[in-house]
């Protein structure tokens, strides 16, 4: 009987190491039973949900919820031939996740437990939607939030938007606030309630450095500023008033736009608290607004 040619062997050798060392889908371990994870650093805590393939579903200051769950946070891609894919939102296409570090007070957590509390949190977060690699990293320290989200892509890809930072901040929220660091600065502010004036509008749409809203109830507000953008993006901040869901924070970008090719971009915002009645909170959140600057 002859032998096999040697090329034969040779292939087999070539597909079989292929396949022997092809690169296994990322599946995070953290426990059957973990569905979500909340984190405390001093008066500012996180929860963070397993249901949305782990980006944030909450955001409370002093105890108080400032935000819902019922909602998405994050970033979410919207492509002209399917709509939204990424965080929650996973009827269109899954957002494959790479890699997930949990650390706490400087130590990296193999298995996080449910409940966490230290004086600083750093939660990172690597995933793919569909030609983008998207590293969404959210911060706890000095009572306040900060995330910083990078997009690259070597492929040119035309986009509906991209929504940054998604805040839902809680359906009782009142009024809201921003301004620009313009000198003189101009402000903009109105009221955010269940009317139909103001029911299922969007508020700001433009560039502004930060904004803050008013929770009534707490009697506490929060404010974000956008520490960076790229140049490329034009981005512009809005908050979407749905009464009884939501009064929703976006950082809008690349609005019916083409991301181009070799693209890399990082944005970067902090979210801080205070407390006020109603007749100062806007004087409290402009200061502190200038001490985030």
């Amino acid at each position: 009987m002859s032998a096999r040619p040697c090329w034969i062997h040779l292939l087999l050798f070539v597909v079989t190491a292929a396949l022997g060392s092809a690169k296994e889908p990322f599946k995070p371990n953290l426990g059957p039973d973990l569905a979500t994870i909340t984190v405390t650093c001093g008066e500012v805590s996180l929860l963070l949900r397993q249901a949305s393939q782990w980006t944030p579903g909450r955001i409370d200051y002093r105890g108080s919820a400032m935000t819902t769950e019922r909602s998405a946070y994050g970033t979410v891609f919207s492509f002209p031939d399917c709509g939204f894919i990424g965080t929650a939102h996973l009827e269109n296409e899954p957002e494959p996740l790479e890699s997930l570090a949990f650390i706490l007070d400087g130590k990296r957590l193999e298995k996080p437990e449910a409940v966490l509390k230290g004086r600083t949190f750093r939660f990172e977060r690597k995933s793919r939607v569909r030609e983008f690699e998207l590293t969404c990293i959210a911060e706890l320290k000095n009572n306040q939030l900060h995330e910083t989200t990078t997009v690259r892509t070597t492929k040119a890809v035309p986009l509906k938007l991209v929504y940054h930072f998604m805040h839902a901040w809680a359906p009782s929220v009142s009024a809201f606030c921003a301004g620009t660091d313009a000198e003189p600065a101009p402000m903009l502010s109105g009221p955010l309630n269940d009317g139909d004036a103001t029911a299922r509008k969007f508020f700001i749409n433009q560039r502004i450095d930060w904004m803050a809203v008013f929770e009534p109830k707490s009697s506490q507000f929060g404010v974000s500023r956008l520490l960076s953008a790229p140049q490329q993006g034009e981005h512009v901040t809005m908050i979407w008033n749905v009464p009884g869901s939501y009064r929703k924070f976006y950082l809008k970008c690349f609005n019916n736009a083409t991301v181009p090719a070799g693209f890399e971009g990082t944005w970067r915002m902090v979210t801080a608290f205070g407390a006020c009645d109603a007749s100062g909170w806007e004087k409290a959140a402009t200061d502190l607004a200038a001490a985030l600057k």
